[in-house]
């Protein structure tokens, strides 16, 4: 059975920093694609984050030179490094796994597991 824990959400000062954490079990990280996403509140889209695999990694643009995906293969974790955080970065993050061949990373219709959530906010 497919699993994927988020951790590491919390409140923080606009400039500050946060490392999410996705716990995945029921299979083997490495080999899947894993994005994260975000959701900064209820009606708003899913917003694709970032995305791990064996090509590498991606990014969206608004992140891009802040946030870091990595991953550790011994515990089948996913981590989100966040830096210089702003208050627009204040959402619901989500973990996703099991890419789909074809399209594109940023469409939540991309993966097919995912995570309940950790929430994220920056305070100006």
């Amino acid at each position: 059975q497919v699993q994927l824990e988020e951790s590491g959400g919390g409140s923080v000062q606009a400039g500050g920093s946060l490392r999410l954490s996705c716990a995945a079990s029921g299979f083997t990280a490495k080999y899947k694609s894993m994005g994260w996403f975000r959701q900064a509140g209820p009606g708003r889209e899913r917003e694709g984050v970032a995305i791990i695999n064996d090509y590498g990694t991606d990014y969206a643009n608004s992140v891009k030179g802040r946030f870091t995906v990595s991953r550790d293969d011994a515990k089948n974790t996913v981590y989100l490094q966040m830096n210089q955080l702003k208050p627009e970065d204040t959402a619901m993050y989500y973990c996703a796994a099991y890419g789909s061949p074809g399209g594109s990373w940023s469409d939540p219709n991309y993966f097919r597991y995912w995570g309940q959530g950790t929430q994220v906010t920056v305070s100006s």
